[in-house]
């Protein structure tokens, strides 16, 4: 008797037990991918943070602007390379659900402290040459149809221009692309506009970067930096990149926790469901399975076919619904920008793939035990 059109047939037994037994497997899944990519949203950025540059933040919130003053002496710290700053905008282009993120940079500074950042040569010449200059990034250029040269009126929410009006108005000048792990959503334009233009705030900035010579010196020089600020007027807390990106993120709650909380009640549901299809197959089928030890079937193949049965439901269904996540995600981000970098990610297929493959083996473990310990007498008399 051939061994895989056994497990077929012993699959579609009870065809509308295993069609929604395969349901509940791929909308786990399908939850699975979704769920995933969420969660790389939310943490975009980690993965590739500069371990040699660190972020110096007010030290009661970030919301809290710093002196311009304390970049001069904190590029005079010995080890450190270079200094840049930061600061938020929080404009609103046409309507407050077109979220995507306005920074103030120095631009020559800002870009040569990210080398994972690319701005054609010409595009950068050309920013420094327009005072209302101001790129963006590829994914925010795309979602909105804009193009070098467009002209972006923004009306600002945090900054007023000195002639009271909250309008203010960008010339597109470029167009940056980056590699993968960092935000292609932003919008970036000159600090020394925002700062000429501001009816209030002039000479304050939202945080610095700090690119340092020796990564492995973080430490000493982040407590360095807020002893050369302790007991003034804007005190420091310094973190690394990493840190800073996590801690953004955690502003809106542990997404990262909730997503695996989440994916573990259902993963776990998931067993349980196809753990009891499992167990009521087999035990409807004991006399079967008793005939199949009479026809040779050894202890070891018994076990192997109902593991085989447990596989394929977990296999097929999780499959399925991976595909189907990963078939929604290329729509693009539901949102429109709120989840820069909606992408599922690669290690979370690897790991779906794995679960998969653990959740099917676990679900029949107990099954597959039981159907292999099948006593041909026992099981004959029940008939």
């Amino acid at each position: 008797m051939k061994f895989f059109p056994l497990v077929w047939r012993s699959l579609w037994r009870r065809k509308i037990r295993t069609i929604f037994t395969l349901l509940s497997i791929f909308v786990a899944f399908l939850l699975f991918g979704v769920l995933m990519t969420i969660r790389a949203s939310f943490s975009l950025g980690v993965d590739v943070a500069g371990l040699d540059r660190l972020m110096v933040i007010h030290k009661i919130s970030i919301i809290m602007p710093l002196p311009v003053a304390y970049q001069g002496r904190l590029q005079s710290v010995d080890g450190v390379e270079s200094v840049t700053h930061n600061t938020w905008f929080g404009g609103v282009y046409q309507d407050p659900s077109n979220f995507f993120a306005q920074i103030a940079i120095e631009p020559e500074k800002y870009f040569g402290m990210y080398p994972e950042v690319h701005l054609p040569p010409e595009q950068m010449k050309a920013w420094l040459a327009d005072r209302q200059g101001a790129v963006a990034g590829r994914e925010v250029a795309d979602r909105f149809g804009w193009k070098v040269g467009d002209r972006i009126p923004i009306q600002g929410t945090i900054y007023r221009t000195k002639s009271g009006t909250a309008a203010w108005e960008f010339n597109l000048v470029g167009i940056y692309d980056a590699e993968p792990g960092f935000n292609k959503t932003n919008f970036f334009f000159r600090y020394d506009y925002l700062d000429e233009m501001r009816q209030n705030g002039e000479g304050l900035v939202g945080w610095y970067v700090v690119k340092i010579k020796d990564a492995s010196r973080s430490k000493d020089m982040a407590a360095a930096f807020d002893a050369l600020f302790a007991n003034s007027s804007a005190e420091t807390k310094t973190t690394t990149e990493k840190g800073f990106i996590e801690g953004f993120a955690k502003q809106v709650g542990d997404i990262g926790t909730i997503m695996m909380a989440i994916l573990a009640a259902v993963l776990f549901t998931m067993l349980l469901v196809v753990g009891n299809t499992m167990a009521q197959a087999i035990r409807e089928r004991t006399s079967e399975l008793a005939v199949l030890k009479t026809l040779g079937f050894s202890s070891l193949r018994i076990l192997t076919l109902v593991f085989a049965e447990s596989l394929f439901i977990a296999v097929v269904g999780g499959g399925l619904g991976l595909v189907a996540a990963w078939l929604l995600v290329q729509t693009g981000d539901p949102t429109g920008g709120l989840l820069p970098g909606f992408e599922l990610p690669v290690r979370a297929l690897v790991t779906g793939a794995w679960l998969m493959v653990v959740v099917g083996l676990l679900a029949g473990l107990l099954p597959a035990t039981g159907a292999m310990r099948i006593r041909i007498t026992d099981a004959l008399r029940k008939v």
